[in-house]
C-alpha cells in the first residue's frame, strides 16, 4: 500500500487543530510591512497586524514561499512521515505565485514523488479539500483515489464572505478613496465569492444585516435539497460578529453540531481587510 502524505499553504486558513489530526504541514504565507513587521502567518495574527495598518497606514506585501521554504517543508514531510508520495494543496494559482513556487521546489527534489496540485480555491474551501485528501489517504486509499476525494469535495464546496468595509481595498488601490467614501456613507458591504480560481465581488448589499442573510439565502439556494455536511464561519479579527452570524445560520438553516469559527489568516485577510464575515460549507447529498 502506498504512503501518501498531505501538505497545503496557509492560505488554505486550516485552524492548527485540524490539520495536526492528519499531519497536515501549512507553509507559511510571508507578510512585510516595514523593517519593525515582517513575519509570516505563523508568526503574525490580525490583531497586531491590523493594529499596525491603521497606525501606518497603509497594508503590508504578501509573498508567496520561496522554493527553498518549500525545499525545507517537505524534506521535513518526508523525514518525519516517511511517505512514498507527497501532495501539495496550494491557493488558486490564479490569486498566487505559490503554487509555482511549490512546482520549482518539487523539481529540484528529483526521485521524490511529489505532486503539485492547483486547488482552484482558497481559504477553507482549499482547507475542506486537504482534510478531504487527508482522510482519503488515512483509509488506505490510492493517489488517483485521494486525488478524487479531493477533487469531489471542491465541486461541493461553496464559500462567501462579507465585506465590513471598502476602507482597506482602497488602501489597496482596489476601489478610489471616493468610492469607498460614497459605499461607506451608503453603507454598501459586497459580497465576495470564488469564481474561476478567483475572489470575485458577487454582489453589494446595504447594511451588514442585509448582507448577512443574502449570504444565508446564496447557501439556501445551493442545497437544492441537499444538506451542509460541514460548514466553517469566517472572519477577520471579528470573533463577536462572527458568532452572531453563526447563531443566524444555525437558526435559519439545519448545520453540523460544531461550526468552527475560523479567523482568516493574514496573508488572505491583508486583501478583504477586518470585518469580514463569510461562511464556507460542503454540501451534503
Amino acid at each position: 500500500m502506498t504512503k501518501i502524505s498531505i501538505i497545503t499553504d496557509t492560505d488554505s486558513s486550516l485552524p492548527e487543530e485540524m490539520a495536526s489530526a492528519y499531519h497536515i504541514l501549512q507553509v507559511p504565507i510571508s507578510i512585510h510591512l516595514d523593517e519593525r513587521f515582517t513575519g509570516s502567518d505563523h508568526t503574525i495574527k490580525n490583531d497586531e497586524l491590523f493594529r499596525k495598518i491603521d497606525e501606518a497606514g497603509k497594508l503590508p506585501t504578501t509573498s508567496a514561499p520561496n522554493p527553498g521554504t518549500f525545499m525545507e517543508y517537505f524534506e521535513r514531510v518526508f523525514r518525519e512521515q516517511e511517505p512514498d508520495t507527497l501532495l501539495y494543496y496550494g491557493i488558486s494559482s490564479a490569486m498566487s505565485a505559490t503554487l509555482q513556487s511549490a512546482q520549482m521546489a518539487a523539481e529540484e527534489m528529483k526521485g521524490r514523488d511529489i505532486r503539485v496540485i492547483d486547488s482552484h480555491t482558497l481559504s477553507m474551501a482549499q482547507g475542506y479539500m486537504v482534510l478531504a485528501a487527508a482522510q482519503a489517504a488515512q483509509k488506505g486509499a490510492s493517489v488517483e483515489e485521494v486525488m478524487r476525494a479531493a477533487e469531489e469535495t471542491r465541486d461541493r464546496t461553496v464559500l462567501y464572505g462579507a465585506l465590513s468595509t471598502l476602507k482597506y481595498l482602497s488602501m489597496s488601490g482596489r476601489v478610489s478613496q471616493v468610492a469607498a467614501g460614497m459605499a461607506g456613507m451608503l453603507d454598501i458591504k459586497p459580497i465576495l465569492t470564488v469564481r474561476a480560481g478567483k475572489l470575485d465581488m458577487l454582489e453589494k448589499i446595504r447594511t451588514r444585516g442585509k448582507s448577512w442573510a443574502r449570504m444565508i439565502e446564496l447557501l439556501r439556494a445551493d442545497l437544492t435539497g441537499g444538506r451542509i455536511e460541514k460548514a466553517a464561519v469566517l472572519h477577520v479579527n471579528d470573533a463577536a460578529a462572527a458568532r452572531q452570524f453563526e447563531a443566524l445560520l444555525k437558526r435559519e438553516l439545519e448545520c453540523p453540531a460544531e461550526v468552527p469559527l475560523v479567523d482568516i489568516n493574514p496573508g488572505l485577510s491583508v486583501h478583504t481587510g477586518a470585518g469580514l464575515v463569510g461562511v464556507c460549507a460542503v454540501i451534503g447529498r
